[in-house]
């Protein structure tokens, strides 16, 4: 009788720790929506102090336990992310800065969110101009993430090599990555674009300055923008290389390559 009566006294404090780490975590999440509610009213009141407020929130739940709601702390984060990127008039008035520090919260607290990388690499490598911190954070993704956790996971390897080969010049790490993106992309219904990345990893081997790897990825970056500046940027850079940027009758855009300069007979 003793022993079973030791036993449901653990089980009883066991189940009242439980219910308060349960309550602890459901405050929390009171708490960070009362103070997004808050938040409205400020950064239209006054967007540089709100934007001070919020870098501060994020610090702050940088350092709290989290209690297991890693992945709830990283979603709460990217729907902030969504609104503060989103508000031109305030970043206006701000810029970007705090982009850096929303994913490096997210990317800490739930580095297998493969969604928000695309994200990642349009506010942090251009909008602020850190491709390498960007770099930094898409580590952390390539490090826990693999086709069986996510089969849309080779896109991390693949923004990771499109911003170290335009923005960083980093050749052979755009072919690791670009050669890693082929390998998660194979076995998965997105198979298919495993031999492009395969064969952009052997044209930068072949030649680290080809002009139409870079076309190709300037296209891409084009395509799969997540935001119309970085859609511009891209045009810029491709129209630079000399190709085109074209619609046909039923409004489908199409990219036509630079022409391939003549070879120099000898």
């Amino acid at each position: 009788m003793e022993l079973s009566s030791k036993n449901l006294s653990f089980k009883k404090w066991q189940l009242l720790a439980n219910v308060a780490i349960v309550a602890a975590a459901l405050a929390g999440v009171i708490a960070l929506q009362w103070t997004q509610l808050n938040r409205t009213q400020q950064k239209a009141a006054n967007p540089k102090q709100a934007e001070q407020e919020e870098a501060l929130r994020l610090q702050m739940l940088k350092r709290l336990p989290t209690f297991g709601f890693d992945n709830l702390i990283a979603d709460w984060a990217f729907i902030n992310f969504l609104q503060y990127f989103g508000d031109d008039e305030a970043r206006a008035q701000t810029g970007y800065s705090l982009s850096a520090d929303y994913f490096d919260l997210i990317t800490l607290r739930d580095p297998r969110f493969a969604e928000v990388y695309p994200y990642l690499s349009t506010s942090v490598s251009f909008y602020l101009g850190k491709p390498k911190l960007a770099v930094q954070y898409m580590n952390r993704g390539t490090n826990v993430l693999s086709p069986q956790i996510n089969s849309t996971a080779f896109l991390v390897w693949r923004f990771k090599g499109l911003d170290q080969l335009l923005l960083i010049g980093d050749i052979p790490g755009a072919i690791h990555s670009h050669e890693k993106a082929a390998e998660w992309a194979e076995g998965t219904s997105y198979s298919p674009v495993a031999p492009l990345y395969r064969n952009t990893a052997e044209f930068l081997r072949q030649d680290p300055d080809s002009i139409e790897v870079r076309f190709r990825s300037w296209a891409e970056v084009y395509s799969q923008a997540v935001d119309k500046r970085v859609q511009e940027r891209a045009k810029q850079e491709i129209y630079k290389l000399g190709g085109q940027i074209k619609r046909n009758d039923q409004g489908e855009i199409y990219f036509i390559p630079p022409k391939k300069k003549p070879s120099k007979s000898k």
